[in-house]
């Protein structure tokens, strides 16, 4: 194991964080209250996102790619828009992805996973 790999939030499954190479990856992240709409729930992950990103000493500013997956697309995507064009920063936006997926609980309406530079 080298050391120019740091390991964030690490349990037996994953880590929630890893540094290499002046980049920061983020697992995937769910909402931690699953009992609102894609709203609320988008604002939820994209909170702890910031987080997470502040913990590992960048922000979404410097966001480079963002791989959303959504459990009902055509449902969905116009709620999830409107609340991560009112949180991405503009002047600074990632490429982008987004996709329909079953995600890990029929209550999880959608996932985030980041990519941003330290």
């Amino acid at each position: 194991m080298s050391n120019d790999i740091q390991r964030i939030d690490s349990n037996e499954r994953l880590s929630r964080i890893v540094v290499h190479g002046g980049v920061v990856y983020v697992a995937g992240v769910t909402a931690g209250d699953i009992s609102g709409d894609i709203g609320a729930q988008t604002r939820d992950v994209l909170a702890k996102i910031d987080g997470y990103l502040k913990t590992a000493g960048t922000s979404k500013a410097r966001l480079l790619t963002v791989q959303i997956w959504l459990k009902d697309i055509d449902k969905d995507f116009a709620g999830m828009n409107q609340v991560w064009g009112e949180w991405a920063d503009k002047a600074n936006m990632p490429t982008r992805a987004t996709c329909e997926a079953k995600l890990a609980r029929p209550e999880l309406l959608v996932e985030i996973i980041v990519s941003a530079a330290v």
